[in-house]
């Protein structure tokens, strides 16, 4: 028997999942974070997850792929130790970096102060950047602990901070900064980085060959764990923020709009993220309201209101509008009212969001899957389903740690079989 860890480090938690190699799921733990992060919290959380593995199963380990937030970022020594706090993937300090870049760069190039290459700049202005050599997104740095190679990333972790998915390279423009020096390598996701290093194969009974693979973020990982393969089918993710990722046989870009696409293989992953969602619907509801509420909704019917649920002004897509007001009246006294008109909100944000991208080019969607809590919400289902105007079917799996399984198994042959023209 073969055995493929994949582990997931999200907002909240890191989460790892084992894998045969007829996908099915052997193992799972989890490793729930407390109080502010950091890098040895990380290390703690990397080893205590793969110290829960069943001794069994670490014994057939074959390969290990690890995913994390996307532009949460550190700056490192010679030796691969964080030399400050890592900036978390919404961290939005540089704003002053981020105009520098909005400068200096190509009309194409969207600069945000959440960016990994705007917080490289704003490290670069911090007295520990005079010892730095490396500069790595969180889901490299695990793996380093791993493989012990330093300076090595994935071009889905790179896009933002530079990589172009196009040459899986940093531009010209990106290289004449000073602090490009400490930019990581370029390899494709599930590539072969090298064996885990002999002390951490020893500690933890791995065999001396297990791989470990280079990476990807944990939305992509999601997105790989749902199970679209074909152009034209999406993946919408359904927690306290919606998430759209539409499989298109074409690169979309909008900065205007909060778009980009992340290449998959020989394909495009064209998406963008509301700030709308299910934190909403909890600051009016609590789990249990929200399902018996929504036994009383007809959802093949409109209910007559027309919401946009937000907590809070401001929107980053469809509409990027950093003061776009939430609109969530008129209210009726009927609970269950308003809830059809909260969720038909949403639906109506992720229907425009899939038309805005095949506005932009992206290959016209065909079906949807859904993952997150709202994905087994039997009436959201169906309004989503009327609006949207495509199939719309809870995905199979939807932990991120099942999609970096499925890279530490299948390597790049995931992308290139999985995700080709």
């Amino acid at each position: 028997m073969n055995a493929f860890l994949g582990i997931d480090f999200g907002t909240s938690g890191a989460r790892a999942t084992v894998i045969g190699d007829a996908g099915e799921i052997l193992a799972q733990c989890r490793y729930d974070f407390h109080g502010e992060q950091s890098a040895p919290l990380w290390r703690t959380a990397l080893f205590e997850l793969i110290g829960q593995i069943p001794f069994a199963l670490r014994n057939v380990l074959r390969a290990i792929a690890i995913d994390a937030t996307s532009a949460t970022v550190l700056l490192c020594d010679a030796a691969g130790e964080a030399l400050c706090a890592p900036l978390l993937y919404n961290d939005a300090r540089a704003g002053m970096e981020a105009a520098t870049l909005a400068r200096l760069a190509p009309g194409s190039h969207a600069a945000t102060p959440t960016s990994g290459l705007a917080k490289l700049l704003w490290y670069q202005r911090q007295p520990e950047f005079a010892n730095a050599s490396h500069f790595l997104h969180q889901a490299d740095w695990l793996a380093f602990q791993l493989h012990g190679q330093l300076g090595v990333s994935d071009y889905h972790n790179a896009l933002k901070s530079g990589a172009d998915p196009e040459t899986l390279d940093y531009p010209a423009w990106i290289k004449q900064l000073p602090a490009s020096a400490l930019l990581p390598r370029i390899v494709a996701p599930g590539a072969a980085i090298g064996p885990i290093s002999g002390r951490i194969a020893h500690h933890f009974a791995l065999p001396r060959d297990c791989l470990v693979r280079a990476g990807t973020t944990d939305s992509i990982a999601a997105f790989l764990a749902a199970g679209a393969t074909q152009p034209g089918e999406a993946v919408s993710s359904l927690g306290s923020t919606l998430v759209l990722k539409l499989l298109s046989a074409h690169r979309v870009e909008s900065a205007p709009h909060g778009v980009y696409s992340h290449r998959l293989g020989n394909l495009w992953l064209a998406g963008g993220a509301s700030n709308s969602g299910g934190a909403v619907l909890r600051m009016f509801f609590a789990d249990a309201e929200l399902q018996s509420l929504s036994r009383h909704i007809d959802a093949n019917q409109p209910s007559g209101l027309d919401y946009y649920p937000l907590l809070k002004p401001g929107e980053r897509f469809p509409v990027n509008d950093p003061a776009y007001p939430p609109r969530l009246t008129p209210r009726p006294n009927d609970k269950a009212l308003f809830l059809h008109g909260l969720l038909e909100g949403i639906a109506r944000i992720e229907a425009h969001g899939y038309r805005l991208l095949q506005e932009l080019g992206a290959t016209p969607l065909t079906s949807v899957l859904s993952a997150g809590g709202g994905a087994h919400n039997t009436a959201f289902t169906t309004i989503r389903a009327r609006l949207l105007g495509v199939p719309v079917r809870t995905a199979a799996h939807a932990e991120a740690a099942y999609g970096s399984a499925l890279l530490a198994r299948d390597g790049t042959r995931l992308l290139y079989s999985g995700y080709a023209k």
